[in-house]
């Protein structure tokens, strides 16, 4: 992955932002909308693609692209800054491979540890009842 070819593949709209605001609401377009083709992508491998299409699925629209607006600041440029963090971030998870858990065996100390302790527990609690015949 390049991060710079996949920074200018990055297609960026300035929309208005909705909510509290007055007449700032009304004037300014500060809102970014990213939008990033995954399919048409120059920066990606195949297997990188398809990668991200399965780990992103349920974020992509049925033409394969990723869409992320941020309006949480007043200012255009944090939101376009914050909405690129976002990206990148999210590009790096989906693209980071698990590692496979090998199962390990219990030790055999660890089970006569275990059954030691249940028979101590027992006859504690027997040493606790009253004797037979009362």
């Amino acid at each position: 992955m390049n991060a710079e070819i996949l920074f200018a593949e990055l297609k960026f709209k300035a929309v208005r932002s909705s909510g509290a605001g007055g007449q700032n609401v009304n004037k300014v377009a500060s809102k970014v909308v990213l939008n990033f083709d995954i399919k048409h992508s120059k920066a990606l491998t195949d297997d990188e693609k398809d990668l991200l299409k399965t780990k992103l699925a349920t974020r992509l629209t049925t033409e394969e692209q990723l869409i992320l607006s941020c309006d949480t600041d007043r200012s255009q440029l944090r939101n376009k800054s914050i909405v690129s963090k976002r990206f990148f971030d999210l590009i790096a998870a989906g693209l980071a491979i698990q590692t496979i858990r090998k199962a390990t065996k219990v030790p055999k100390s660890v089970i006569k540890k275990r059954l030691k302790d249940k028979k101590t527990h027992s006859e504690i609690k027997q040493s606790r009842r009253k004797p037979e015949g009362f």
